[in-house]
C-alpha cells in the first residue's frame, strides 16, 4: 500500500480515536446536540484526511501544462490560465456578503453579542447610579477602595505608590519628575476635560504676557517648589511663569489650567475618562468605569494624597 494511503489511514484513525476518548459517552449521549457535535467531527476529520491526501497526490504525481505568459522574471514564467471559476464566483459571492455584512447586517439592524452587552450595561449602571448616586464621604470613599482595588492596582499599586515608577504615585499630587517632563515638553492630556495643551518651555509667557523661555535651572527650581507642596525655593519661578495659568496657589484657573497643589474630583475624572501621557508613559482611559464609579475613585485618591 502507498504510504500516502497508509499515513492517512493511521492519521484518521488516530484522531477519530482522540475524539472519541475526548466525547462523555454517559452523559453526553443522550444529548441531540452533543450527538450531532460528534457526528460533526467524524466527518470533519475524515474530510480533512481525504483533502490532504488528494492534494499531496496531486502535488506528487501532476505536471504543469498551458501556455506561458509573454513576460517572464529571471526565466522565471507564468501560466496564462483563466481564473477557476469555482473561485471567483465564490470571491464575489464574499464580497457581497462583505458589503452586506458592514452595510447592512451588524451591527447596524442586525443582533450582535457586543450590543447586548452594551445595553445590560447600560441597564446595570442606570441601575447602580440609582442606588448609589447618594452615597457621600466615607462611604464614597470605601466605594472608590473598591472599584481602585479590582481595576487601578494592576499599575499603581496596592499602596497607590506606582509599583517602583511604573504608574504615578498616587499618595502624592506630582513628582518632580513628572513636572519637569510637563515643563520641558508640554502637556497634551486633556486634563480640564477638553483640549487645552500646555506649552513646551519655549512656549512659555510672563506675567506681562510676554514669551519667557525659562532655563535649566528654573525648571529645576519650580519643579521642586511644586513637588515639595508649593513650598521652599523656588517660588519666585512659579509665580513669573506658573502662576498666571495655575493661579497664586496652584490650584489652577477655571478653563485655563489644572490644579497642581492637590487632586481634585474633575481632574482625576478627567484623567480616568481621557487616559493620559507623561513622564512614566501612557495610561489609557477607562470607560468600563460609571460616573458613579469615577467619583468614588477620585473620592479615594483624594483621601490617600498628602
Amino acid at each position: 500500500m502507498n504510504k500516502l494511503y497508509l499515513g492517512a489511514i493511521v492519521a484518521a484513525v488516530l484522531m477519530l480515536i482522540a475524539t472519541y476518548v475526548s466525547f462523555d459517552f454517559k452523559h453526553g449521549s443522550s444529548d441531540i446536540v452533543n450527538q450531532i457535535a460528534i457526528l460533526g467531527a467524524v466527518v470533519l476529520v475524515i474530510a480533512t484526511i481525504f483533502v490532504v491526501v488528494k492534494y499531496v497526490r496531486q502535488m506528487q504525481t501532476d505536471t504543469a501544462t498551458g501556455e506561458l505568459m509573454s513576460d517572464n522574471w529571471d526565466g522565471v514564467g507564468e501560466y496564462n490560465n483563466p481564473v477557476p471559476t469555482g473561485w471567483a464566483i465564490v470571491f464575489a459571492l464574499t464580497m457581497i456578503w462583505g458589503m452586506w455584512y458592514y452595510l447592512i447586517g451588524y451591527p447596524v439592524n442586525a443582533y450582535s453579542q457586543i450590543g447586548e452587552y452594551n445595553e445590560d450595561t447600560k441597564v446595570f449602571n442606570d441601575k447602580f447610579e440609582k442606588e448609589y448616586k447618594n452615597v457621600t464621604g466615607d462611604k464614597l470613599v470605601e466605594m472608590g477602595e473598591s472599584v481602585y482595588l479590582s481595576n487601578c492596582i494592576a499599575c499603581h499599586g496596592l499602596n497607590a505608590d506606582g509599583i517602583e515608577g511604573q504608574a504615578s504615585d498616587l499618595n502624592v499630587r506630582l513628582e518632580k519628575s513628572v513636572i519637569k517632563h510637563a515643563i520641558i515638553n508640554g502637556s497634551n492630556n486633556h486634563l480640564l476635560g477638553s483640549e487645552m495643551p500646555m506649552p513646551d518651555r519655549n512656549g512659555l509667557m510672563n506675567a506681562n504676557n510676554n514669551y519667557a523661555p525659562i532655563t535649566d535651572a528654573e525648571i529645576d527650581l519650580v519643579s521642586s517648589y511644586v513637588a515639595n507642596g508649593m513650598s521652599g525655593a523656588g517660588a519666585d519661578v512659579f509665580a513669573g511663569t506658573c502662576a498666571m495659568c495655575h493661579g497664586e496657589d496652584g490650584k489652577g484657573l477655571e478653563a485655563t489650567a489644572p490644579n497642581i497643589a492637590s487632586f481634585d474630583a474633575a481632574l482625576v475624572i478627567n484623567v480616568i475618562d481621557n487616559g493620559k501621557k507623561g513622564a512614566i508613559g501612557t495610561m489609557p482611559k477607562f470607560d468600563v468605569l460609571n460616573k458613579k464609579q469615577k467619583e468614588a475613585v477620585a473620592a479615594y485618591v483624594q483621601s490617600i494624597s498628602k
